[in-house]
């Protein structure tokens, strides 16, 4: 089985397509149960199964000396006396990738798993691999197979984040079919990576196959002592491919492994802008062996080389095209896209407009507005009967039902998106009058400020 995923947080399952996409991915979460405590015996048969699997499995011959010898001064030091197998098993990742420098290789608890796995391991027990089937489905079934968010952004951006690449035979693909045709309806689109750490390749090539032509070499995968395996993007797609619209990927240095390969395609066949920063650096493909009591080990077994580079993306990770921190990634791809769609010469007035109205929101979220104490108390006032009145050093519209929306600084000239009303309605304020306008509407209407009333 091939897996592209890593670190022992990422919560993947099983892809079993055809062999080339076949991928097996971090053991699933176990629930919360009785309390097990680990003996010395215990943590010295681990440490031996894991040098053994190392040994057997490992994609690089030349570290494992390193590795082994890194297991066995843990072990004799004590740095690994630990009765919590989670404590166990993290102290054990730390020296596994200490001493190979690759992501790939990690321990994780998973008792769960690990029952199932020997269950279908041992002789007579073929029948018993839907129990890893079920227990692996209904992960990916609860987080909606890795497809988490589908929004409409401001200026029919459209927004989709993917946790996981989880694949399930018969499954999955028809969850992609949906999000690809809701995908289809944008004028932009942007898919968020972030935090994404892997899974199964089988997912990505179904992913990546919307935006490329049918049967393009994707990917080869290379392991010792075995031919090379060819990855190609499908040739029928039941939502269609999505190669019209712009395209942004979101992604960030917890984006690792099948995520990264996805990533590392958009970049290297120029199908879309990268924004965030860079990702994991984890490209080999792992596997995973079930270690007593109840751990899963996962071993790097082979490589991916794609066929633009040459090479692949591991130790260095994927760049970004645009740098942005995780907090403004999002609103810069946003701003991109707009700025993109509105240098269009055949779009619509209609669209215009909409792209036009959508960028000031964005731009205030990378570049905030600071209007100062004094200009806000300057500007509250009431104008025809509505009322804007400075509070906790801001401004709130106040409705004539005695509801109040704060006001949201866009522009420094005075425009205010109202909280609350989905940026489909605005103020601007001048001191002297207020200009309302929805999002519809093709001039604002002007409010004069009303005169003070004079004492008597």
């Amino acid at each position: 089985m091939r897996c592209l995923c890593f670190g022992p947080a990422a919560m993947l399952l099983l892809a079993a397509a055809t062999p080339v996409a076949a991928q097996r991915a971090a053991p699933v979460a176990v629930a919360a149960g009785e309390a097990v405590r680990l003996g010395g015996a215990q943590r010295a048969a681990a440490v031996a199964a894991i040098s053994v699997a190392i040994q057997r499995q490992y994609v690089f011959p030349q570290r494992v000396p390193a590795i082994t010898a890194r297991l066995q001064a843990g072990l004799a030091s004590g740095r690994y006396d630990l009765e919590d197998p989670r404590a166990f098993a993290a102290r054990v990742t730390d020296d596994l990738r200490a001493a190979s420098g690759d992501r790939h290789v990690y321990l994780n608890y998973a008792p769960d798993e690990y029952a199932a796995t020997l269950a279908a391991e041992r002789p007579g027990g073929v029948g018993d691999t839907s129990a890893v089937d079920v227990l692996r489905g209904h992960q990916a079934a609860r987080a909606n197979h890795g497809l988490a968010e589908l929004r409409i952004l401001p200026g029919n951006i459209r927004y989709l984040r993917i946790t996981g690449f989880q694949w399930i035979d018969d499954q999955t693909g028809a969850v992609y079919d949906d999000a690809m045709r809701f995908l289809r309806g944008g004028d932009a689109l942007i898919i968020d990576l972030r935090n994404n750490g892997g899974g199964s390749h089988a997912a990505v090539r179904y992913l990546l196959s919307h935006f490329m032509d049918g049967d393009r070499l994707d990917i080869t995968f290379l392991r010792s002592g075995a031919e090379p395996e060819q990855s190609r993007t499908l040739e029928y797609l039941p939502a269609g491919r999505l190669k019209r619209q712009p395209l942004y990927i979101l992604v960030n240095d917890q984006v690792g492994s099948a995520a990264e390969a996805f990533a590392y395609d958009v970049k290297q066949f120029k199908l879309g802008t990268l924004v965030g920063t860079t990702t994991a650096g984890a490209a080999n493909n792992n596997g995973f062996t079930p270690v007593a009591p109840g751990f899963m080990l996962s071993v790097s077994f082979g490589r991916p080389v794609h066929p633009v580079s040459g090479t692949n993306w591991e130790g260095v990770g994927v760049p970004p095209d645009v740098s942005a921190d995780f907090d403004r990634a999002l609103p810069a791809a946003q701003a991109l896209a707009l700025r993109r769609l509105m240098a269009r010469a055949d779009a619509s007035p209609g669209d215009q407009a909409d792209w036009r109205w959508a960028l000031p929101v964005v731009e205030a979220q990378l570049h905030p507005v600071s209007i100062p104490a004094p200009r806000l108390a300057a500007l509250a006032g009431t104008y025809d009967g509505r009322k804007i009145v400075p509070r906790e050093g801001a401004l709130y519209f106040e409705r004539r039902n005695g509801i109040s929306s704060r006001l949201l600084p866009l522009t420094e000239d005075g425009w205010f998106a109202v909280d609350g009303y989905d940026d489909r309605f605005r103020i601007r304020l001048t001191g002297s009058t207020m200009e309302t306008q929805w999002i519809d509407e093709p001039a604002p209407t002007k409010l004069v400020r009303d005169a003070p009333a004079i004492l008597r």
